[in-house]
């Protein structure tokens, strides 16, 4: 396997892309599973595990699906005037109730998406605080009506075949997360689920120490939340399978090789909104695809190599998709915020969110 030369002195050889590899399958996984299921030792894994984490290269969180709690999900496209824009989307990176931030043409425009937790907090964000910020000179909201694929798909796809299917099998049967699916890139649904799920104190309580650390033992959720071990590990695998959480693993793009990043806004043919969003799920480039509402009908967020690479995929393979009838494309100059977690540069942050009263 090729060695990934990573800016800074940081190198990922074969062992470390097989630990990436093996949280996307199980991100709860013991070291020492992973350790027996590789063939090295567990002093090596937790080893290379923090040395990517402390160079940023990888994050394990919890993220809450507001769908599961029967909230909308959006889309919000802002043009900012020259200048304000990174200020702008600081601010919103700090928020909790949003879960992605991106700067793109020459930091004047920023795309977040909003995942609020309560109609009221959306409300606030998007009919009071946004519309009176001076700086913002137009606002475009779409809600999400479709997902096709999250979870980056892209990554899934970029280290598919770093392991064995029986080392897959043996890390996915599900003794790290309690459901084994993983990273894996969720399939189509519906984005608010018909019977919305009610949270308590402890459940609250114990989301917000996955928020932090997606990998937190039992004991360490048991004591945030204020319940045994065995309650807190049975209330989680309860959280998992309704899909109230998910436990994300994030991968720096960079430590990929990664290096163009781009928004789609795709016009598409009411008829064919499901068959090219079905299509693109199953483009290794797109780690997210949904449709929206507004004058573009499906969005998607996808990853090349290059600019070059970029240009063949969006022409040879997805403007040729029946029903394309026109597309947008909005490369990312700076990803400020992915999932749950902050960027420094190209490097994943440890720093979170929290402040719900900007911008």
């Amino acid at each position: 396997m090729v060695r990934h030369e990573i800016a800074d002195s940081v190198t990922l050889d074969p062992d470390d892309v097989r630990i990436l590899r093996s949280l996307q399958v199980d991100p709860r996984v013991g070291f020492a599973t992973m350790a027996t299921v590789l063939g090295v030792s567990e002093l090596t894994v937790a080893r290379r595990y923090r040395r990517m984490r402390r160079a940023g290269l990888i994050r394990v969180i919890g993220v809450v699906d507001p769908g599961a709690l029967g909230q909308s999900r959006w889309m919000v496209r802002l043009r900012c005037r020259p200048g304000s824009g990174a200020a702008i989307a600081e601010a919103l990176a700090q928020r909790d109730d949003i879960g992605w931030v991106a700067l793109s043409a020459a930091g004047s425009e920023v795309t977040c998406a909003v995942r609020s937790r309560s109609a009221e907090q959306r409300d606030d964000l998007l009919g009071r605080r946004l519309p009176r910020t001076a700086a913002v000179l137009d606002l475009q909201a779409s809600v999400m009506l479709r997902q096709f694929l999250g979870g980056r798909g892209h990554y899934w796809a970029a280290l598919t075949g770093t392991l064995s299917p029986e080392q897959e099998s043996a890390l996915g049967s599900g003794a790290g997360s309690g459901v084994g699916s993983g990273d894996r890139p969720f399939t189509e649904q519906p984005v608010v689920r018909a019977h919305p799920s009610q949270l308590d104190t402890h459940d609250e309580r114990l989301l917000a120490t996955l928020a932090v650390d997606g990998r937190a033992s039992h004991v360490d959720l048991a004591a945030a939340a204020d319940l045994t071990p065995g309650r807190a590990s049975r209330r989680l695998q309860a959280l998992l399978a309704n899909g109230v959480v998910h436990i994300d693993v994030e991968i720096a793009p960079i430590a990929l090789g990664y290096r163009a990043r781009a928004n789609l806004w795709m016009r598409v043919h009411p008829a064919e909104v499901k068959t090219v969003g079905r299509a693109m799920a199953q483009m290794p480039e797109v780690g997210f695809a949904a449709a929206v509402s507004g004058p573009h009908n499906l969005h998607a967020v996808v990853h090349c190599h290059d600019l070059d690479r970029l240009f063949e995929f969006s022409t040879e393979r997805v403007g040729t998709l029946p029903g394309v009838e026109g597309m947008e494309i909005s490369p990312i100059s700076r990803q400020i915020k992915q999932a749950g977690t902050r960027l420094d540069g190209d490097r994943l942050s440890e720093a979170t969110g929290g402040d719900q009263g900007r911008p």
